[in-house]
């Protein structure tokens, strides 16, 4: 199929997909008559990406998950640890945010009649 049939059936924009070939996230398609054809395989490996992309990961990331994804187990495997360590980082974002929203809820209700008297910021 066409890359503007892929584009339509992955919800991706043609530039997008042809960006993900330049930088190896998906594999160089076959040409006729100079235009790319894409089979199926490609709309499921789109649906990945963009799933793996709302779960926060990196291109990079990604970039890994399909390589390994032809390898059977070798794919679980990469998922698990970079499930494990992005859980990790979302984990201290979240503390981080819970620190700052309790930060600011005190701060909302400051009545000190100066900065430099206020336990804020001391």
């Amino acid at each position: 199929m066409p890359i503007g049939e892929v584009a339509r059936l992955s919800g991706r924009a043609a530039s997008s997909i042809r960006y993900y070939e330049q930088i190896g996230l998906l594999p160089e398609p076959i040409r006729v008559s100079g235009q790319r054809r894409y089979s199926d395989h490609y709309v499921r490996m789109l649906a990945v990406i963009d799933t793996a992309q709302r779960a926060g990961l990196s291109l990079d990331e990604i970039k890994i998950l399909l390589a390994a994804a032809g390898g059977g187990k070798g794919a679980n495997e990469e998922l698990r640890g970079i499930a494990n360590r992005k859980l990790a980082q979302v984990t201290a974002e979240i503390e981080r945010a819970i620190r700052i929203r309790n930060w600011l809820e005190k701060a909302a209700h400051c009545e000190c009649p100066d900065l430099g008297e206020c336990a804020l910021f001391g």
